[in-house]
């Protein structure tokens, strides 16, 4: 039996992505009898559905707003740029598969950070070896077996030479059917729970060294193979091209998450797609960094519980990309043949500090990160010069077989000139670093995009050793060591975000508690990389399902009572009437400044905004639909539209409905006070309204300007309705009425900050006015003599009139 048409789909758990920690998060629910819907917003990518052609290449990128439904998404920040994916199996699709445990001892305690604070890890290795065990076997963690390999080999040597012998970490790859001998593209045979790709045919690994960009062979055990599909056996709703947009807390428990499904077929721009609502008990945030991250911040007003922990310990995990060229051995060209292989086989390790065995500085991995095959052929051409020359003599030889040789016409040798040897695809092998960098970078929203402020200047020191080994490696393999273009304004590529909304031993330091749950808002979990509290060193992937793991646990051991459905209707407001003939005034105000959430007092929160650069920013078309009207009006009553922006209200809420009053004038008070309510409804859907007053009150000296362009500003939960209709009489009432909006508010402020127009702004305003309606001289004229006019008797008047007395 189907619910009503107007009731809420309700499920126990809403897991929102397909990564490491959603995945394994879907899993452990489903499999434990709970109702789970999965959203994951790109689209599935079973083997050989990934790209491969140059045309398919191109439009293999994350951008619904420019008709882009692909599989990577790239960001780029101050400090960094990012490389993460988009499709059922999250990260698992890009990722090279290593599956490397967090060193015991880099799991710290108080480790210093160089702009103050410290780095905790609130759990410890043994917490998570149960859970990296059960990880392991479902993942089919295996070292690379084969022992012919030239990277392989090569890399082995090499760090042995140097002092740092390389192991081969555990891969998620199958390299061979069970109890057999390794061997390539043997037919896999389906799990036993099925799979997500009905119909889809999986093979042994062919060493194409296709990982990275997704293994059509299905060799490469990703989640949508393994927990996905084991989820979706179990009952989980698994659905793609659903992509989550805000989520709030309901007053009888769970919460409401807004999402919309993408229309690939069709390409509707994002801003028409309609939004959704699902009630859920649990919320488990697996988006990735970037994703969860994000979509908190965006969420913020719904969530008043998260605290200033909210976007810190930011970190690309040290990630650094370079390249060895032009390998040789004594003296001649020696091939590594890196697109021969898994993209990663083999892992160097240097010591921390923190291991106690007398190395300094931090610590981290150095790993051999091997290619597709096929782009070696684009390195080859790439070469113009060579290629150009080889092209040159291979003309000549064709004309002179033809000519001078009497007609030779095998030209096999000749083509085999033309192609080259090879050499410089065949001795080059990138290199991937990666390590305990410092967790100092800071997530935010800026014009409501996601915004890292991020640098290498605290992480010089880690950075140089790991060039410094990688840079030894190249001189073991007689190459020639090259940064990746990028380094040399010091920025790098992180495929391995973390950060965000960090786990932490208490609100001031964490987002989340030790098991992912954030404080406050009970049932809601970030089980992804946001929830790192500093870099895990190794690849993360292995360390983000286990804590996911961990923490699905601990959801399974609490109370999971149906929560009520609560939804909070808006206020119903009487519609604005107009009179025949009527002529309006309109003008358009943008006011900025410093605004928190948290604070109550405006002045208060203006001044803690500064420190934390929050800010607010309304642009704001207020229009009298009636100056005649207006003007009698006791109240100056207009009506507002626009939209606000802040980086704390998740970005650019659009007015839904606003009212303006121009110095409504309390009896027997000298001053006047320019009134606002906007209302607003945040990205989790939770509705606000926005109340601010301008008070215009001659307090001593030449004020006029700071009263008529500051404006003290709270944002309070709920849509708080305008007031009524008032005679001269009720004007005091009403004003306090409208003063303490706040106190009327079940859930009261929250947020407080300070707006300006800035005189820049201001003359544009001056250009702004309109009228409509048949007397646009005389309403401008109207509108222009009660403003002036209550500037005078506010400012002028008494200190004429104290003048006469004296």
């Amino acid at each position: 039996m189907g619910r009503p048409n107007d009731a809420p789909e309700v499920v126990d758990a809403l897991v929102v992505g397909s990564g490491f920690g959603a995945s394994v998060a879907a899993h452990r629910l489903a499999s434990a009898g709970k109702h789970v819907v999965v959203m994951e917003r790109g689209r599935p990518y079973p083997p050989g559905a990934f790209a491969r052609t140059p045309a398919q290449m191109g439009r293999n990128f994350w951008d619904p707003s420019e008709g882009l439904y692909g599989l990577f998404d790239a960001w780029t920040f101050r400090g960094l740029e990012g490389l993460v994916s988009s499709g059922l199996g999250g990260g698992s699709l890009i990722y090279a598969n290593v599956l490397l445990r967090k060193d015991e001892n880099w799991f710290v305690q108080e480790s210093p950070l160089p702009g103050g604070g410290y780095e905790n890890w609130p759990i410890s290795r043994a917490d998570l070896d149960p859970h990296y065990d059960v990880v392991e076997k479902m993942l089919g963690a295996t070292v690379y077996p084969y022992h012919d390999t030239p990277k392989t080999m090569a890399i082995e040597a090499a760090a042995v030479e140097i002092g740092m012998p390389a192991v081969r970490p555990p891969l998620a790859v199958t390299f061979a059917l069970p109890g057999e001998d390794p061997a390539r593209n043997l037919p896999l045979a389906a799990a036993a729970y099925g799979s997500v790709h009905a119909g889809s045919r999986r093979v042994t690994c062919t060493l194409c060294g296709e990982c990275d960009i997704g293994c059509n062979t299905g060799a490469k055990n990703t989640l949508d193979h393994t927990y996905l599909s084991s989820a979706a056996h179990h009952g989980a709703d698994v659905r793609t091209l659903h992509e989550v947009r805000g989520l709030r807390p309901l007053d009888g428990g769970g919460y409401e998450v807004r999402y919309v499904v993408h229309d690939e077929e069709h390409g509707a721009s994002t801003a028409s797609l309609p939004e959704r609502t699902i009630v859920a008990r649990r919320v488990v945030l697996g988006a990735g960094t970037f994703g969860t991250t994000f979509l908190l911040l965006r969420s913020r007003a719904s969530l008043p519980a998260l605290g200033p922990a909210l976007g810190t310990r930011f970190s690309g995990n040290g990630d650094l990309l370079t390249v060895l060229l032009n390998c040789t051995r004594d003296g001649k060209p020696f091939p590594v043949d890196g697109g021969v292989g898994p993209v990663i086989t083999t892992a160097i390790r240097r010591a921390d500090a923190a291991d106690g065995d007398g190395e300094t500085g931090r610590g981290f991995y150095v790993e051999d990160a091997g290619f597709p095959g096929f782009l070696s052929w684009l390195v080859e051409t790439s070469q113009l010069k060579p290629a150009a020359r080889r092209a040159a003599a291979f003309a000549w030889q064709v004309v002179r077989n033809r000519v001078l040789a009497g007609g030779q016409s095998n030209i096999s040798g000749d083509l085999s000139t033309l192609l080259g040897d090879g050499h410089l695809s065949a001795g080059s092998l990138p290199l991937l670093g990666m390590g305990r960098d410092v967790p100092d970078g800071r997530m935010g929203l800026q014009g409501g995009n996601l915004e890292i402020d991020w640098t290498t200047a605290t992480s010089k020191a880690y950075f140089a050793d790991v060039r410094d080994a990688m840079e030894r490696l190249g001189d073991a393999l007689g190459a020639d060591f090259q940064d990746n273009p990028l380094w040399w304004a010091r920025h790098i590529i992180t495929v391995h975000p973390l950060g965000g909304a960090p786990i932490g031993r208490h609100v001031g330091e964490g987002v989340c508690d030790e098991f992912g749950e954030v404080r406050g808002h009970p049932g809601l979990y970030v089980v992804d990389g946001a929830a790192m509290p500093g870099a895990v060193g190794a690849n993360p992937s292995l360390t983000i399902a286990a804590m996911s793991d961990r923490a699905s646990t601990r959801m399974l051991e609490q109370d999971w009572s149906q929560p009520d459905a609560v939804s909070i209707a808006a206020p119903a407001v009487s519609p604005v009437t107009t009179r025949a003939g009527a002529t309006s005034v309109a003008f358009t105000e943008r006011m900025t400044g410093p605004f928190t959430l948290g604070e109550t007092d405006p002045r208060r929160g203006a001044d803690l905004a500064r420190a934390r650069r929050d800010t607010l920013t309304f642009v704001l078309t207020i229009t009298a639909p009636d100056i005649d009207a207006f003007v009698a009006d006791p109240l100056h009553r207009g009506q507002a539209v626009g939209f606000v922006e802040s980086n704390v209200l998740g970005g650019r809420l659009e007015v839904e409905q606003g009212w303006f009053n121009l110095f409504a004038r309390p009896t027997g008070t000298p001053g006047r006070r320019m009134l606002y309510r906007l209302w607003l409804t945040d990205a989790g859907g939770t509705p606000l309204t926005l109340v601010g007053a301008k008070d215009v009150i001659d307090d001593g000296g030449l004020d006029a300007w700071v009263d008529t362009t500051t404006l003290f500003t709270r944002v309070v939960h709920g849509h708080v309705p305008p007031p009524p209709d008032a005679t001269p009489d009720e004007v005091a009432e009403v004003l306090a009425d409208m003063e303490s909006v706040e106190e009327k508010v079940p859930d009261g402020t929250i947020g407080a900050g300070v707006l300006v127009i800035k005189p820049l702004d201001l003359a544009k305003q001056l250009t702004t006015f309109r009228t409509h309606g048949p007397g646009g001289a005389r309403a401008l004229a109207a509108f222009g003599k009660l403003f002036m006019g209550e500037v005078w008797d506010v400012y002028v008047s008494p200190k004429i009139r104290s003048g006469a007395r004296g």
